[in-house]
Order: C-alpha cells, then structure tokens, then sequence
C-alpha cells in the first residue's frame, strides 16, 4: 500500500469521525493484518437505528451514515 493511499484513508476517517460524532468508526482488521471494512458503531442511539454499520469504502460508511441518521429522525424506525 502507497503511503499517499494511507495519508487518503487516514484523511478519510479524521473526516468521518469529525462528521458522525455520534458513532465510532474504524478501520476493522482482516485476517491477514491488513485493513479491512470501514465500520461505525453507535453510541448515541440519536444519531441511528443499528448498532454496527460496515462498509467496503469510506464513501459507502458516509452515505450509509447518512441513512442512518436520517432513520433516527423518523419515528417508528427503531427496532
């Protein structure tokens, strides 16, 4: 891996981070030690509807994110 692909991912999940501060997100960990699914878990039940969110890139996490924040606003989405 480049380290212009590192310095953009870490660019990405500073950026993530500062955006759904409602959730903590990471970079999960494959089995091979290299980095794997871009994941969100909930900690303020306002800011979502599920626990764990993944996604293979960072703009997929942001987009899911996005759904689910707008989930948390609109009754009867919760489990």
């Amino acid at each position: 891996m480049s380290n212009t692909r590192v310095n953009t991912d870490h660019q990405a999940l500073i950026e993530l981070r500062t955006d759904f501060p409602g959730h903590r997100i990471f970079r999960a960990n494959r089995w091979d030690g290299r980095y794997g699914s871009w994941v969100a878990t909930l900690r303020d039940p306002a800011c979502g509807v599920d626990p764990t969110v993944m996604a293979d890139t960072a703009e997929d996490l942001r987009k899911a994110l996005k759904v689910e924040a707008g989930r948390a606003t609109v009754p009867g989405t919760s489990r």
